[in-house]
């Protein structure tokens, strides 16, 4: 950046650096900073096992994608089942999980907006 000190900017890394140290120190007893959900990996991972067999065959010719091609191919194969699979669940219904979009509950509240009269 034009007109800016160097010596000035890595003066505010360090002292970055020296705020996030006390943030997560445990001196204080518990770290500042909380997670606000589990700290767990989500069950997403596909294509695992066909990732890994075209690695493996990469690895052993050389990273020839002609070599490899009926891997590359059943890699590719299973990448787009899984997107198929992601977004025929990502188009789930109120029926199915029973949870709404905000924008699918906007737009059904404008379409059924709420009776303020008695029937």
């Amino acid at each position: 950046m034009p007109g800016r000190d160097p010596a000035a900017m890595a003066s505010q890394g360090v002292a970055l650096q020296q705020k996030l140290g006390r943030m997560l120190s445990k001196s204080v007893g518990k770290p500042v900073l909380k997670p606000n959900k589990p700290l767990a990996l989500k069950d997403e991972a596909t294509c695992i096992t066909e990732m890994s067999l075209l690695m493996a065959c990469w690895k052993e010719n050389d990273f020839s994608d002609a070599a490899c091609s009926s891997e590359v191919r059943a890699f590719f194969k299973c990448a787009e089942k899984a997107e198929a699979a992601r977004k025929a669940e990502k188009g789930t219904t109120v029926g199915q999980k029973g949870i709404l979009h905000p924008k699918q509950a906007n737009s059904l509240l404008r379409r059924y907006p709420n009776q303020y009269k008695e029937i």
